[in-house]
């Protein structure tokens, strides 16, 4: 099998870190040799300890769900002979907290929207049929505890 890597690197600042006072903004880099800046969630964090503009983990983990759905789609429609021109999806994790306490993004809602190409479009449960598959062989839907919704738009 395959493996992925990222490196992700950290430095402390000038102002102390032994009394929280210190920076979350950090660097992602991937193997391909993309970086990103990425904090901590401004609704965690106070501003001056983060960067609004910064891909936050959370994020990023719904965007991984996101994403790994979206290439599940693209390959379980083309094996079904189908023309998918467009892919738009408008995902959201939801927070919430565990009997412990302790916060985890309990749920993420799909919300794909497909505009089809050339061909005659699957109906409505065809198209649901579709996603179902696309989750099921998922890796990232595979590998998390999360719920994970998927809702099909149509035009």
């Amino acid at each position: 099998m395959s493996t992925h890597t990222a490196t992700i690197s950290w430095e402390a600042g000038p102002h102390g870190f032994r009394r929280g006072r210190f920076s979350r903004v950090h660097r992602w880099q991937f193997d391909g040799g993309l970086e990103i800046t990425a904090a901590a969630a401004p609704s965690v964090i106070p501003a001056q300890w983060t960067d609004a503009a910064a891909i936050d983990p959370e994020e990023a983990f719904v965007a991984a769900i996101a994403s790994c759905h979206m290439m599940s789609f693209l390959h379980v429609a083309n094996r079904a002979g189908l023309d998918v021109a467009r892919y738009d999806d408008a995902a959201v994790g939801h927070l919430a907290k565990r009997s412990d306490g302790e916060r985890w993004i309990a749920r993420v809602e799909l919300a794909p929207r497909v505009t089809w190409g050339e061909g005659e479009p699957p109906d409505a449960a065809a198209e649901a049929a579709l996603h179902e598959h696309a989750h099921a062989i998922c890796f990232i839907a595979n590998s998390v505890a999360s719920e994970i919704v998927v809702t099909p738009h149509r035009p």
